[in-house]
């Protein structure tokens, strides 16, 4: 019966990664093709916001690989994958208005953004040592071991944990700086949400994953002891 529950659990967590996976894979395909109406591509978009919230000195850059988008605190800039950089799509727009969105908190000092810039050094670390342990501990059936290896699974959920709020976040303050300022028009405003609410939910299925991971383990390892 636990076999068939550990299997199960394997199964549905390859379900949920798969389908957000192709959730967000399919709103991005769509929007990123949707010309808007104001003609305004992800840079021009992003320079937009960020000037109208006072952070003249956050550039905005262009970076290769797909959905590669991300605001980064330390050189304060914010990268845009290259499509979402020269194209005037709905889709470009929302990407770099919800990067714009994480520039605004790093400036508001938001909260759960800074508890999470302050784990991801302890992440970098039980990412890789976690799984260590667990093989190691494993192989060698030293339980101790696996169970430091799940407890560092643990630090990784909790970062997980941490980063809905900073998304769902960073994702209101651009769809805000998209009505506020006119980026996008009419029935676009809605499409910026769809695509923004899909890529909010890769977060949540990375939440629900690690979750079942961690008992998949729990069960493994637990009828050991």
């Amino acid at each position: 019966m636990e076999l068939l529950i550990i299997y199960g659990l394997v199964g549905l967590s390859l379900l949920i990664t798969l389908g957000a996976q192709a959730y967000i894979s399919s709103s991005y395909s769509k929007y990123s093709k949707q010309r808007n109406s104001t003609n305004l591509t992800g840079a021009e978009a992003a320079r937009r916001v960020l000037d109208k919230n006072g952070l003249t000195n956050v550039t905005v850059e262009k970076v290769s690989g797909y959905l590669s988008d991300h605001y980064d605190p330390k050189k304060k800039s914010v990268r845009l994958s290259e499509r979402n950089y020269t194209e005037p799509s709905v889709a470009a727009v929302a990407v770099a208005c919800h990067e714009c969105g994480h520039a605004i908190q790093d400036k508001d000092g938001y909260t759960f953004l800074r508890i999470r810039r302050t784990l991801v050094p302890f992440v970098n670390i039980c990412t890789y040592a976690g799984y260590i342990s667990i093989i190691i501990g494993g192989i060698m059936g030293m339980l101790g071991l696996v169970w430091l290896g799940i407890a560092a699974e643990g630090v990784i959920l909790l970062f997980q944990l941490v980063t809905l709020p900073v998304e769902f976040d960073a994702s209101k303050r651009g769809l805000n700086e998209i009505r506020t300022g006119q980026l996008l028009l009419g029935n676009e405003q809605g499409g910026a949400k769809t695509m923004l609410t899909s890529a909010a939910l890769t977060y949540v299925a990375s939440v629900a994953t690690t979750i079942i991971q961690i008992l998949r383990l729990i069960l493994i390892y637990g009828r050991r002891d």
